[in-house]
């Protein structure tokens, strides 16, 4: 059992603060109001006090659009990068690295002709209102700078410390155990967070009470500031909303799709196979047909097999067409890719349902067409793979030995081999595409 209980924790209001003007000593109006503070006390002070007193306000037309305008290009010059965009709401990384609404852009308790920007750097703030305050009253106390945001798995608003000085804005307990035994190995709490919430239950939003007062709290400082506070982006799982995610994603899609010929051994799984199969088959095709089939190939005996025999069949024809075994030799080589793929696809066209035409012009035309809708959905398949992180790279192979890739594959008649995918995990990142003018590739009629 402990000697005594320990001290109470006490959250007092700071009430009678002057009305704060641009310009104004904040320590000499906060030492004014409350004199008693004591050494150890927090002092959390609402973000807008600051502002205000850092002459952080811009004008504004008074009219509503003008005003809206006002805010609108206010939030565009304090913000870095836009997180997510809900209707008039923007919730965008600011100049400081949080994440909030409106780049913290805020009209409340301020004249209708003008709004208040966050301070340019709070923890710089809140150790120069720290130095005041105890050139004033002899006093050592911490500071939290503190604003109000939203939070992305909970309805309402809480404040958070986006300033601190005088003491830790995270307490860690990795490594330590809790009572029952267990390893705590995540566990880092935002002690100044939580300060500013509790703070907030004595302010209030509506009150007229911008400081509060927090005594009783041990605390100890690492001089670290809120900067410690903020997630860098790309630490960040959800630097993204949910609809600009999605949308960076199809913007981004077609370009992932890079040719992959060097693949480790890792296997692929055949459930991101088959979910880009089902991609590859949304292509369009002609007459309402399903003319896509595809042979996957995992077994490796089977794979070795026909790859030995293409080879084969590669190595005759060349000889045919009056090359050298060495020049033979460095062709074959171009097909060792398949033979490190972990995996491959053999996409085939089936054309059931095509019409007939009595005319070749005709004929060529609708064969053309089941070729064409071929290869979407090889297109499909290759960038829905790529969407799944799997590597592959398409292959014209097939296409030159059709009947004996049916035959070692033992595939029905109608199935007419369009190339091979060979399909696996990169063994390095592939690089990026360089970029390309469209308009070399199109003219406008």
């Amino acid at each position: 059992m402990p000697d005594r209980d320990p001290a109470p924790l006490r959250v007092r209001p700071v009430t009678g603060l002057a009305e704060v003007r641009p310009g104004d000593d904040l320590a000499e109006l906060i030492g004014k109001a409350a004199p008693w503070l004591a050494d150890g006390d927090i002092v959390v002070v609402t973000s807008k006090i600051v502002s205000k007193a850092e002459g952080r306000l811009i004008s504004t037309p008074s009219d509503e659009q003008g005003r809206e305008q006002a805010r609108q290009a206010a939030i565009d010059a304090e913000t870095v990068r836009v997180v997510a965009t809900r209707g008039p709401t923007k919730i965008v990384a600011d100049t400081r690295g949080l994440v909030l609404a409106s780049a913290g852009v805020d009209a409340s308790n301020v004249s209708t002709d003008a709004l208040a920007l966050l301070p340019v750097d709070p923890d710089a703030s809140a150790r120069k209102l720290r130095e005041g305050l105890r050139e004033r009253l002899g006093v050592t106390v911490g500071i939290v700078i503190s604003d109000t945001m939203g939070r992305a798995w909970r309805i309402g608003v809480v404040d958070v410390a986006i300033g601190v000085a005088g003491l830790s804005p995270l307490r860690d307990h990795r490594g330590e155990t809790d009572t029952y035994g267990n390893h705590l190995q995540m566990t880092e709490v935002a002690e100044a967070d939580q300060i500013a919430s509790a703070a907030e239950l004595a302010k209030g939003k509506t009150t007229g009470v911008p400081v509060a007062v927090i005594s009783g709290l041990s605390t100890v400082d690492d001089g670290r500031g809120a900067s410690a506070l903020v997630r860098d982006s790309e630490m960040d799982m959800f630097s993204l909303g949910t609809d600009e995610a999605l949308a960076q994603g199809r913007r981004e899609a077609v370009h992932l799709r890079r040719s992959v010929r060097d693949y480790t051994d890792e296997p692929v799984d055949l459930s991101a196979v088959r979910r880009a199969i089902a991609a590859a088959i949304t292509a369009p095709a002609p007459h309402h047909t399903t003319p896509w089939r595809f042979a996957v190939l995992t077994d490796p005996d089977r794979r070795v097999k026909l790859l030995d025999a293409m080879r084969d069949q590669w190595a005759q024809d060349l000889r045919a067409d009056g090359f050298d075994p060495a020049a033979i030799e460095r062709r074959l080589r171009r097909g060792n890719l398949m033979r490190r793929a972990p995996l491959l696809i053999v996409p085939c066209v089936v054309r059931d349902g095509a019409h007939p035409y009595p005319d070749a012009r005709r004929s060529e035309a609708e064969r053309t067409m089941f070729t064409i809708a071929m290869g979407a959905g090889v297109e499909n398949l290759l960038v829905a793979l790529a969407a799944e992180n799997v590597g592959s790279c398409w292959v014209s192979s097939t296409l030159f030995c059709s009947d004996l890739v049916k035959e070692k594959l033992a595939l029905p008649a109608d199935w007419e081999p369009m190339g091979t995918i060979a399909v696996g995990h990169p063994a390095t990142p592939p690089t990026p595409r360089a970029p390309r003018d469209p308009s070399d590739f199109m003219i406008e009629l």
